[in-house]
């Protein structure tokens, strides 16, 4: 009996990638109706039976029709019959709320947690979450992806066949120093590099504005790739680009897993391409970039997919998703290539 996967909130560029990753044959996909109404409430229906089946909902709910629409779905499924209901949820929506920030604040990421769990999600797969504490949210399974093992052959790579040791990694902030360590940490047992972490202490003068930087570090005449979980405005990127070319870089790139890319982002990464600021900008696709744009000049409409590297999280959810259905470990699974 297969197991059925379905797009939720119109993701069926991901759910095509993530088929052809698994292999001919291997998972049906279904048809599940989505839709909003006029006055703005939204609805979702499977049109595939799911009863007795295990089921997959691949959705990136960043917005509060999305992650409504997912909800939805889950409670729809389950009151349909499904035996198992894995939501695979790219980008893990209020992620950065994984605390309280204010004495009376809400504690947002674990309101999302336990909204997907209490529906009836019987487990989660999800991809590099801001903090590996959210997976404690839950009661249920969570299989968390991470996104060394989706970018550490962008940098093999470069290593290879342009800049060898001259590679430099950086942690733009105390907080991603984890995530850059573990890149470290996969990039030598996986590839034998063995690559310097520089870091970034920044100080904020109010919330996305950046006051001071200071580089930890030696820069000078290195190839300096800055890697983060996500790029909200990209203020704060664009101005790590600049800080290590004005130390002495020779090339800047940027690896974040989540292109949330609100307001100015996209602006704000073509500028810095086009003035020679940041050499490559690369995200997942957690968060689709298809069909954004921006305005450059008069009748000049530059796709984002034109000045912006994506790599596909297909394969890893695939790995995932194998996992699941035969039982293995996803631990083994990550370190095949």
């Amino acid at each position: 009996m297969k197991s059925i996967i379905f797009a939720v909130d119109g993701r069926e560029d991901l759910l095509c990638e993530i088929i052809i990753e698994l292999g001919k044959g291997v998972m049906q996909t279904g048809e599940i109706n989505t839709e909003q109404f006029s006055d703005g409430e939204v609805c979702a229906d499977f049109i595939t039976s799911v009863r007795g089946k295990r089921i997959y909902l691949v959705s990136s709910p960043n917005t509060a029709d999305k992650l409504i629409q997912l909800n939805f779905a889950i409670d729809a499924a389950k009151r349909a019959g499904a035996k198992e209901i894995i939501p695979i949820i790219p980008y893990f929506p209020y992620a950065r709320q994984d605390k309280k920030d204010q004495p009376r604040g809400p504690i947002g990421a674990k309101v999302i947690a336990e909204m997907i769990e209490n529906r009836g999600a019987t487990s989660v797969i999800t991809f590099d979450l801001h903090a590996d504490q959210i997976q404690g949210f839950f009661n249920i399974p969570v299989i968390h992806m991470e996104g060394k093992f989706l970018f550490d052959r962008y940098i093999f790579e470069l290593y290879r066949d342009k800049y060898g040791d001259e590679i430099v990694l950086c942690a733009p902030d105390a907080g991603a120093g984890k995530r850059v360590k573990g890149f470290r940490d996969q990039l030598r047992s996986r590839w034998e590099m063995d690559l310097p972490i520089v870091y970034i202490d920044k100080t904020r003068a109010k919330a996305n504005v950046i006051d001071t930087m200071t580089i930890i570090g030696e820069v000078r005449a290195k190839h300096v790739i800055i890697i983060d979980d996500m790029c909200d405005t990209g203020g704060t990127l664009c101005k790590a680009a600049e800080s290590l070319k004005n130390a002495g870089a020779k090339t800047v790139r940027a690896i974040t897993t989540h292109g949330v890319l609100s307001g100015p982002a996209l602006e704000r990464i073509y500028e810095a391409k086009e003035s020679g600021v940041m050499d490559d900008f690369v995200c997942s696709d957690s968060l689709s970039i298809y069909g954004r744009s921006i305005v450059v000049e008069q009748g000049v409409y530059p796709q984002a997919t034109e000045f912006i590297t994506q790599i596909s999280t297909a394969k890893q959810i695939a790995k995932a998703i194998t996992a699941t259905e035969e039982h293995r470990s996803v631990e083994n699974l990550k370190l095949i290539n």
